[in-house]
């Protein structure tokens, strides 16, 4: 059962972010938060899913936006994949899957024939208030940032 729902307050949720640093939802209010989730930190689609989000982080800051990934990888395989990768937002190992949870974005899914528990592709927008406004789920990579920032882009209207 997910805890997040449009129109609601997300859940206060601990985060463990790249730079061993611990935040909680709660220290990204008063800017819109665009929380992404993906489920393996340097696969292809991952991999590209974060470069777009990087091309175009420019116009999303331009929205006093911030961006975060998130995935069930370790602290040290984020740290990899954020230095690797140059990303220019943090990333949220959830190891304990406190956050994936509180999203219910871990879903029974098929890899190789065998049924798997893992991250299904998802991303969440959040209002300066903590408010959940938009969410997109069964995510495909391609067209999807534009897709996000075109969403941040009508909370000011």
């Amino acid at each position: 059962m997910a805890n997040v729902a449009i129109g609601k307050r997300v859940p206060d949720i601990a985060l463990h972010l790249t730079g061993d640093r611990r935040a909680k939802l709660s220290d990204f209010a008063g800017r819109p938060l665009v929380l992404y989730f993906y489920p393996k930190a340097s696969t292809p689609g991952c991999t590209q899913e974060g470069l777009d989000f990087t091309a175009a982080i420019a116009k999303f800051r331009r929205q006093s936006c911030m961006i975060l990934g998130a995935s069930r990888d370790s602290l040290k395989a984020q740290e990899n994949f954020k230095d690797r990768q140059g990303f220019p937002f943090d990333l949220v190992a959830d190891k304990d899957e406190a956050l994936s949870s509180a999203f219910d974005v871990i879903k029974q899914k098929n890899m190789y024939g065998k049924q798997v528990r893992g991250i299904e592709r998802s991303t969440f927008l959040i209002d300066a208030d903590g408010t959940l406004r938009q969410q997109w789920r069964g995510v495909k990579v391609k067209g999807h940032v534009e897709e996000v920032l075109d969403a941040v882009k009508s909370l000011k209207k």
